[in-house]
């Protein structure tokens, strides 16, 4: 009776190519890293809880400058200034010189206010009007108010009232947006301790990563010597903590983003409480997905980078004895 060899039986194993077992290899490091956190809920928790935190301060402080740019930039008028003229000029002539203003690139537009019109207005709003009557003639001046054009910068805008107050005639420019100015300035400058913040706080996440994954190795001393013992190398040894290093900086950066939006959540009513005071539509802006993504990014170069640190400095010093 002959004997039929099964061709699936002596078929050879084809082994996996080394892209593969390379991710396998890191597929099942990052698992048991991640497992070794879940074991140790409690102390896990809170070293991601201040790294969250520490991501989250500088987060926070920029959703605020944010909004405080987004609020003044809705100042439509802020930049506004006015033009007096000369007393002799008739209404014609000051409404075809506003219209003249008007058409540079640099404008956006300019209303102009006759002597008659300020002074009645001026009556209304002062209580005055009967006082305002007796005196022998109108002692205001035609007015205009010119809005600069949206792509103005500081410097244009100096160029331009000096050229208007340059006319024959202008009698006075009267310019009250130096405030808004300042505000931006201030702004400016908290943006800028933002950065120095956040640098410092980045060390902060580097050291407290760093210090995390040194217990980690000290805890596991004897089990890095065995495993060099047999042959392993040091990017081996390595890769496990650079995975913890990865999981605590993406869990934190995660982690901050809950604790800002939350925080956004917090401040809806009250912000709608004052939008209604002041009837007016303030909106809270939140953080956009480019700012998301460059936090959770930031944690796992902060988390990767302490854990390399460390590790690199360290296993040098484990050898086995």
């Amino acid at each position: 009776m002959a004997v039929t060899r099964n061709a699936d039986a002596v078929a050879p194993v084809r082994s996996s190519g080394p892209l593969s077992i390379w991710v396998t290899r890191h597929v099942s490091t990052a698992l048991g890293s991640l497992g070794r956190l879940a074991r140790q809920p409690f102390a896990s928790f809170m070293i991601i809880l201040v790294i969250a935190v520490t991501l989250a301060l500088p987060a926070a402080i920029n959703v605020v400058v944010k909004n405080a740019r987004s609020v003044s930039g809705s100042w439509d008028n802020a930049f506004d200034f006015s033009v007096f003229l000369k007393q002799e000029i008739s209404v014609d002539d000051g409404a075809a010189l506003g219209r003249l203003i008007g058409q540079r690139a640099d404008v956006d537009k300019v209303d102009f206010i006759s002597a008659d019109d300020a002074l009645a207005e001026f009556k209304k709003q002062s209580g005055f009007g009967d006082a305002l009557s007796q005196l022998p003639g109108n002692p205001l001046p035609h007015t205009l108010v010119v809005r600069p054009g949206a792509g103005n910068t500081s410097e244009s805008l100096t160029l331009l009232q000096e050229e208007i107050g340059n006319l024959p005639e202008i009698d006075h420019v009267q310019v009250d947006t130096e405030w808004v100015q300042r505000f931006h300035a201030i702004l400016d400058i908290v943006r800028q301790a933002i950065g120095i913040g956040a640098g410092l706080l980045g060390v902060a996440i580097v050291v407290i990563i760093g210090n995390t994954i040194r217990l980690d190795i000290e805890n596991r001393r004897d089990e890095i010597e065995v495993t060099k013992l047999i042959g392993a190398s040091n990017a081996f040894v390595r890769r496990p903590f650079l995975w913890t290093g990865l999981w605590y900086g993406l869990l934190g950066g995660l982690m901050a983003l809950a604790l800002v939006h939350y925080g956004l959540y917090l401040l809806e009513g009250p912000v709608a409480r004052l939008s209604g005071l002041y009837q007016s539509n303030i909106v809270v802006a939140s953080l956009g997905l480019e700012e998301s993504a460059a936090i959770v990014g930031l944690g796992i170069f902060l988390g990767l980078l302490g854990s390399w640190l460390t590790t690199a400095r360290h296993m040098r010093r484990i050898e086995p004895r």
